[in-house]
């Protein structure tokens, strides 16, 4: 056709307009459907099919005129439109260079039409801002504590060895030490205290297997860590303690760890005839030293043993086991004579299980092989030796076959090989649940908030119904139209996401003060998260990445479905609708009002998960916070001390006596005690077994121990029930028994309460003697004990600790407990020279009050129940206000209706209640789903709550009912706003 501009004069009757302005929509309209005829004839048509097919791109003149009028200066979306579909064409002809330039092009006109409507973006970019914002929070926190890769050089190939077996082979060793380093399955406390288990595992082994390791050539290079614990350190200055731990010659190698001064360990550091020597952290370097090089060649007392500091670690390493904090390192050959082992025992002793072993996997080597060919060690050399280390129970022989699987093998210990990345746990074995809980929560948080923008859009396409009837009337195809919508919901996301990381920022931030004021609430110890591994910054490439890939996800998610609904819509009857979008189609609305009602349904049921969630956490908070502990633990301060080593028994008695009494003496002080082995609270209780009479004489019972310095009982105020406390002469029996040549008289002791119900029942425990044993190969023969007096019960491990037998015996410890008249923080100068006036190199650590430690105990708890809590006000906020924007968008359409009930005689109470009934149903709809769901999903609460039950009717009709509440609550305000439509003006605006 020779002339198009001719052809668009004759059909397109505007009207209204300025003669230039439709001379410039006829020049470009002309102009499009030149380019759709010339393409056609490129695609090979005929003259007369090429003219017909470039004049089916406009079928609706006079719709078409119709919004041309209608838009202000005649600058209409649909010429917009029809730029945007010859730019298409010529992008279809560019391939991916075209998709991209589209894509482009659908970005910039979703940004004018959000300027446009900046009430609804905003809503819109606020919502998505807190989900993706929330979720970012947690996932920064999940990155420092679970993903931070170990402090070491590709440690994707670094592994960690363990073992594995069922509780019929029971390990036949001198000593089984673990202390986080991994997971240690069927050992230690669960929530409810002592947890038998059916299979048991660990990550501990004897030096000579590690030995035979390296010998073996089957990794690329091994090496060895053990815990040292807290040391004495002199010969920097005033005595203190020091975090230590010893590790091989080659351990540092392996991980590829550099020096920041001097050099690191050596396999020739690491034998009996080496020179002692010590490795720095960088940081205790700095603090200690002043990051003087000068400490390189120093000499330095650990446990009163001359090491020389020879090198100090790069920044940032503290240990490769997550969590850590070394403070120096020292070579493993050392470990005995740092721990201060007797001449007889032996640190090559193959019942000696101590190690945790690591290794890197050769170039190319796979776990599988390195795995069946250590586990060929594990079965000929540590099982089938000269001394078998695992014994069948039954049989009281070892395995016959050690390297089987346990599925196949009836469950004979097997040696595994882990990644360390995954394997080594420290702090993730506590942290681990809780925060993929946690994380599942702000998830649902985030899909509460997609389905409230979902909301959102959903009534925005509605009033878009003709923009998109215009669209599909200019020929655009259906995906163009989807592709569009989804490019727009997508821009709203990642602006919500740019948002967000703001929100998380502050968030992150939050729960960073939160960890520094549990910490802060001790004096002087550190807590159960280090402060240095929750840092979060915007710039991180793992949280960009993570909310990048957020962003995108939910701006797919809450965009299909307005984008799907508006490519479906029937273009003829939307364009000969009014311009004001009524939706005079029944069906139409009704078909809305569904989908709509349905994502509010969603979003309060989802809400109530979260919300029963939290309930549950905070209510397990509050019942470990009303455990009755059985002692008073108010304006109690706790600290620990270290003495010169080399003392003696008696040079040991004396200072602690000497101790007592200047600390029972000082000001605010009202008693003084101290006890053993382990700190009040912060550890887990010593077992001991023994034989209970009238039982048979090869079965043993079994209960906890501690023993304990004077006045402790009135110090932590535990009630005495019967018979009395220690005495002089007990303790002077016990330092006996302590010596060289232990008495034949029965340790006097004192039981509580649990040990009476469950041993003596309804007898008199008082002068009950249990316990005597003759010679056997552990030891000499024992007279036993004596029980001397009744206590109540104290759950002196924490709140969480199940109740069981105790028995207290009589000992002077290193871990002091004063009792104060004021707060026990304000003693803590007095209490550092009161002590070094009995003596200038005792080494005070871990300086605490009780209230603390039980803060401590209970942070990880604090911590869910306080961010759960946070999570779930904002899903029922979300929830309301999705519920909200529904109500208020339903009582705008029915503006008409409404008008007409209340002029044929309607009253308001009626309007609102019809406006609330339909807010109750959805909010009572949703709450019931929301009950349903969290039946089945709350049960994976259980190994962190306390107290309560998974399925707690109380707290799920509790959650259920509040948010129905506030959920009727957000429906008011709209059923108020239809109260007062005023009947006359509804029927004339239609």
């Amino acid at each position: 056709m020779s002339d198009w501009a001719a052809y668009v004069r004759e059909r397109l009757h505007v009207g209204g307009l300025r003669p230039e302005c439709e001379a410039e929509i006829v020049e470009e309209i002309a102009r499009q459907l030149e380019d759709a005829y010339e393409d056609a004839l490129r695609r090979g048509l005929g003259e007369k099919e090429a003219q017909a097919d470039a004049a089916a791109h406009i079928t609706d003149w006079d719709a078409l005129a119709a919004e041309l009028r209608e838009s202000p200066a005649g600058r209409m979306p649909a010429l917009d439109l029809l730029v945007e579909r010859a730019a298409d064409r010529r992008g279809a002809q560019q391939g991916m260079v075209g998709l991209v330039a589209g894509i482009w092009r659908d970005f910039l006109y979703g940004l004018r039409l959000l300027a446009k409507n900046r009430g609804f973006a905003t809503a819109a970019i606020l919502t998505m801002a807190l989900g993706i914002g929330a979720n970012t929070a947690i996932f920064s926190v999940i990155n420092a504590v679970m993903l931070r890769p170990l402090p070491a050089k590709n440690p994707s190939r670094l592994v960690l060895l363990g073992w594995r077996t069922t509780a019929r082979y029971r390990p036949n060793l001198r000593m089984l030490k673990f202390y986080g380093a991994c997971s240690m399955e069927g050992f230690g406390l669960g929530p409810e205290g002592h947890v038998e288990s059916a299979v048991y595992s660990g990550c501990s082994f004897s030096e000579p297997f590690f030995h035979e390791i390296e010998r073996a050539n089957i990794l690329s290079g091994a090496g060895a860590f053990v815990d040292l614990g807290t040391t004495y350190l002199s010969g920097i200055g005033s005595a203190t303690t020091a975090d230590a731990e010893a590790v091989s010659g080659s351990f540092f190698h392996i991980l590829g760890v550099k020096a920041a001064a001097g050099r690191l360990l050596e396999p020739s550091d690491n034998t009996p005839s080496a020179a002692p020597v010590a490795v720095l952290s960088y940081g205790y370097w700095q603090s200690a030293f002043g990051g003087s090089r000068d400490a390189i060649g120093r000499g330095i007392q650990l446990q009163g043993l001359p090491f020389t500091i020879v090198g100090v670690t790069e920044a940032g390493y503290t240990g490769i086991t997550p969590g850590s904090d070394y403070n120096l390192w020292v070579p493993l050959s050392d470990y005995a004579r740092v721990m201060g082992w007797p001449p007889g025992r032996r640190q090559d002793d193959p019942r000696e299980w101590l190690l945790t072993i690591i290794g890197r996997l050769k170039p190319g080597e796979r776990r599988a092989q390195a795995q069946a060919a250590v586990s060929g060690l594990f079965g000929n050399q540590m099982l089938h030796g000269a001394t078998p280390l695992f014994i069948d129970a039954e049989s009281g022989r070892a395995p016959s076959v050690a390297s089987r699987a346990l599925a196949s093998s009836g469950g004979e210990p097997e040696l595994t090989i882990t990644p360390a990345q995954s394997g080594l746990m420290g702090y993730r074995g506590l942290y681990a649940n809780p925060l993929y809980l946690l994380m599942a929560a702000v998830g649902t948080v985030l899909l509460i908030a997609c389905v409230n923008v979902a909301g959102l859009m959903l009534a925005r396409a509605n009033a878009r119904q003709k923009e998109m009837a215009v669209r599909l009337a200019l020929g655009a195809g259906r995906r163009r139209v989807v592709r569009q919508l989804l490019t727009e919901s997508v821009t709203l996301s990642l602006f919500g996401g740019a948002l967000g990381v703001l929100f998380a920022y502050g968030g992150a931030h939050a729960i960073l003060s939160f960890v520094g004021n549990a910490q802060l609430a001790a004096v002087g110890s550190r807590g159960p998260i280090h402060l240095r591994v929750l840092g979060f910054t915007a710039v991180d490439p793992r949280i960009l990445g993570f909310t990048l890939v957020v962003s995108l996800f939910t701006g797919i998610l809450f965009g299909l479905a307005p984008a799907f609904r508006n490519a479906r819509v029937d273009f003829t009857p939307a364009l000969k609708e009014g311009s004001r979008g009524a939706t005079n189609s029944a069906h139409a609305v009704g078909k809305w009002l569904t989908l709509g009602n349905g994502l509010v349904v969603g979003q309060v049921a989802l809400a109530v998960i979260v919300l029963v969630g939290a309930g549950l956490l905070v209510r397990t908070l509050s019942n470990l916070r009303d455990v009755n502990l059985g002692f008073d633990a108010h304006h109690v301060l706790s600290f620990g001390v270290r003495t010169p080593p080399g003392l003696n028994g008696r040079q040991w008695e004396v200072l602690n006596q000497e101790l007592e009494r200047r600390l029972a003496e000082m000001p605010g002080v009202q008693s003084a005690t101290n006890n053993t082995w382990w700190r009040l609270l912060m550890g887990v209780a010593r077992s001991t077994l023994f034989h209970w009479p009238g039982t048979p004489a090869d079965e043993r019972s079994e209960a906890d121990e501690l023993k304990v310095g004077p006045n402790f009982f009135s110090t932590m105020r535990i009630p005495l029930l019967a018979g009395q406390v220690f005495s002089a002469s007990d303790f002077e029996l016990a330092a006996t028994d302590e010596g060289a040549k232990p008495s034949q008289t029965p340790v006097p002791v004192i039981v509580n309460q649990k040990f009476v119900e469950q041993f003596v029942r309804k007898g008199n425990p008082l002068g009950v003697r249990f316990g005597e044993h003759g010679p056997t190969s552990h030891g000499p023969a024992s007279p036993g004990y004596e029980v001397i007096g009744v206590v109540g019960n104290a759950r002196l491990s924490g709140p969480r600790e199940r109740m069981r037998p105790l028995i207290y015996e009589p000992s002077r410890g290193s871990f002091f407990e004063l009792r104060t008249a004021a707060d026990p923080r304000s003693i803590v100068p007095a209490l550092r020279r009161a002590v070094a006036k009995v003596d200038p190199d005792i080494a005070l650590f871990d300086v605490t009050t009780e209230s603390a430690q039980i803060n401590q105990l209970l942070f990880r708890e604090r911590l869910m129940a306080r961010l759960s809590g946070f999570f779930g006000l904002l899903a029922m906020a979300l929830a309301c206000i999705g519920l909200y924007g529904l109500l208020s968008y339903e009582t705008s359409q029915r503006t008409h209706e409404i008008g007409i009930r209340m002029a044929i005689g309607a009253q308001p109470e009626g309007v609102l209640w019809l406006i609330l009934r339909q807010g109750a149903a959805l909010a009572i709809a949703g709450a019931a789903v929301g009950i349903g769901v969290a039946l089945g999903v709350t049960r994976y609460l259980g190994s962190v709550l306390y107290g309560v039950r998974a399925d707690d009717p109380l707290t799920l009709l509790g959650a259920a009912i509040v948010l129905t509440l506030v959920a009727l609550a957000a429906c008011y305000i709209p059923a108020q706003r239809a109260m007062r439509i005023d009947p006359v003006a509804a029927l004339r605006s239609e």
